[in-house]
């Protein structure tokens, strides 16, 4: 029986990480999803310049090109394929968001943004921003 379970289980989590490319997420407004970050975050005690130091540092965009892709309401496909530089570092964010580990993702879309839901989570739950941003020296 619980050889069964865990094959059960195996498959659900599996079948969470196989996105298909058209997934809703990918064509909602990121400006739509951004106030509820700035909502967590602020919750918490953080700041809304918290919250967009984390998304400049995992997509490279400048303060003032995120004000730009949040006027224009970009969707979040266009918002990530378009950011200038992701950071090289992002692959160093490990843990389960939704349920499912963000490392285990293997829809590319699906996990850069599960990274930024996964950075938004540890800065409501109190990380430094240095162990956020995955500083030199730390071990995150």
């Amino acid at each position: 029986m619980r050889r069964l379970q865990t094959d059960k289980q195996s498959r659900e989590s599996q079948a969470i990480t196989e996105y298909p490319t058209t997934h809703r997420i990918y064509t909602i407004p990121f400006a739509s999803v951004y106030p509820h970050y700035i909502a967590k975050a602020e919750k918490k005690g953080r700041t809304r310049g918290e919250v967009d130091q984390i998304i400049c540092w995992l997509t490279g965009y400048t303060r003032r090109g995120l004000e730009a892709h949040l006027k224009k309401k970009t969707d979040f496909g266009t918002f990530f394929s378009k950011a200038p530089r992701m950071n090289p570092s992002r692959f160093l964010i490990k843990g389960v968001v939704c349920g499912v580990r963000v490392e285990d993702i293997r829809e590319p879309l699906m996990r850069e943004i599960r990274y930024l839901d996964k950075l938004i989570d540890e800065l409501a739950k109190g990380r430094t921003m240095k162990k956020i941003l995955r500083k030199e020296g730390d071990s995150a």
